[in-house]
């Protein structure tokens, strides 16, 4: 193995990724079976999940296990937990991606179930998950826990607030698990900005404009492009990296 090869090794650890089959969720699984490591995708839809876990498999010869779960769901969570200890005894890296952000012309117009909708599958499904694998990891001896959060969580705008609000609460979330985990576990936020994922198929800004302008990048990322820092997260290459905020959004002022 060349250096690089060695620095971003995960062979034989296990990575656990919630919204883990489509998206940025679908490009870090590959990336970290790639690199050596058993996944777990977990999803709403088992179908896809399932469809996810197959590729990886066929690709890269790791093991994949597909397991559907509403992340915003506290009681499903147990579950999750224990089928991926039952498969592979053993969760290096849980990164914490699924969420959700939804459109609404006025603020009178979310509702309390939207509201909590949000609040639940950004916020309080991650805090579960990172409490219950968190403290197997602590008693293992390490792990790495990454919560994916957004550039809106520290530059919102009236369009999103309860998805803002949501994700920079996982911000504050970051910093104390740190703390609770170390110095054995560490915990980071991955920061992305605008990324052409399938969500990204319903953004108008209409015909000949670059909403991107102001960014230093001028352009929205491609979902391969968020491989590198997730893989500076799971691996050892981020040792001394714990309770930081790695943003990967193009240089967004």
């Amino acid at each position: 193995m060349g250096y690089a090869d060695t620095l971003f090794d995960l062979t034989d650890r296990v990575v656990l990724i919630t919204g883990g089959s489509r998206g940025l969720g679908r490009e870090m699984a590959f990336a970290a079976a790639h690199c050596g490591a058993d996944v777990v995708i977990a999803s709403r839809k088992f179908e896809a999940c399932q469809a996810t876990a197959t590729e990886i498999e066929a690709q890269t010869g790791r093991s994949a296990l597909p397991y559907a779960v509403h992340v915003g769901r506290w009681d499903q969570l147990d579950g999750l937990v224990e089928a991926a200890y039952a498969r592979f005894g053993h969760v290096d890296v849980l990164v914490n991606n699924a969420g959700m952000s939804p459109v609404y012309d006025k603020q009178t117009d979310v509702t309390e179930k939207m509201f909590d909708a949000v609040v639940n599958l950004n916020l309080k499904g991650p805090f579960r998950l990172s409490a219950l694998v968190g403290e197997r990891m602590v008693a293992a001896g390490r792990g790495s826990i990454i919560n994916v959060s957004t550039h809106g969580s520290l530059r919102p705008h009236p369009s999103f607030i309860p998805y803002a609000a949501s994700k920079a609460g996982l911000n504050a979330m970051t910093e104390a698990l740190a703390q609770a985990y170390g110095p054995t576990v560490r915990v980071n936020t991955l920061m992305p900005g605008p990324f052409l994922t399938d969500i990204s198929q319903a953004w108008d800004f209409g015909e000949g404009v670059n909403p991107f302008r102001g960014h230093a990048l001028q352009r929205a990322g491609q979902p391969a492009e968020i491989v590198g820092a997730a893989l500076f997260l799971m691996s050892d290459a981020s040792s001394f990296t714990t309770g930081s905020i790695v943003r990967a959004d193009g240089g967004i002022p």
